[in-house]
């Protein structure tokens, strides 16, 4: 634990120097946790899905006005993609490299403007950000398990 703490505010320091855009974890009182420069208008989110007990993802785009929508989904258990999350075309075998065994157009494209999401150890949430080192973020949280997605300038 205390190696991941140490990366994450590692590169919660190295953000500081940088400028753009950010995605940026914090509390639900607001105090950021860290924050992670982005690179390329793309970040993911993967997860411990509950019901299967695998590695799901949720990828986002970050649009110019820094809102970011829900462009694909991704999993290493092909059910989780077809009954849980029912996307409604064909799921595919993701491209050499990637994360997961299994990419899929989401049934819908959500845009949010910051996104409340539970940190449990349980549930093993993690951004990914191209560049950069995953961050898990369960090691962040002190008190509670929310914490707030949003993309911010450095």
């Amino acid at each position: 634990v205390a190696v991941v703490l140490a990366a994450g505010l590692l590169g919660s320091g190295c953000a500081a120097a940088a400028h753009g855009p950010a995605l940026t974890v914090r509390d639900s009182d607001g105090a950021l946790l860290t924050q992670v420069p982005l690179p390329a208008p793309e970040f993911a989110v993967s997860y411990r899905n509950s019901l299967y007990g695998t590695v799901a993802e949720e990828r986002y785009r970050v649009a110019d006005d820094g809102r970011f929508g829900l462009v694909e989904l991704a999993a290493d258990q092909l059910a989780v993609l077809e009954e849980y999350y029912a996307v409604p075309g064909p799921v595919r075998p993701a491209p050499g490299g990637d994360r997961r065994s299994w990419v899929a157009e989401p049934a819908d494209h959500p845009v949010f403007g910051e996104l409340s999401i539970a940190a449990t150890a349980l549930g093993e949430r993690t951004l990914h950000v191209p560049g950069h080192a995953p961050v898990p973020l369960p090691p962040l949280v002190t008190d509670g398990v929310t914490v707030v997605l949003d993309i911010e300038e450095m």
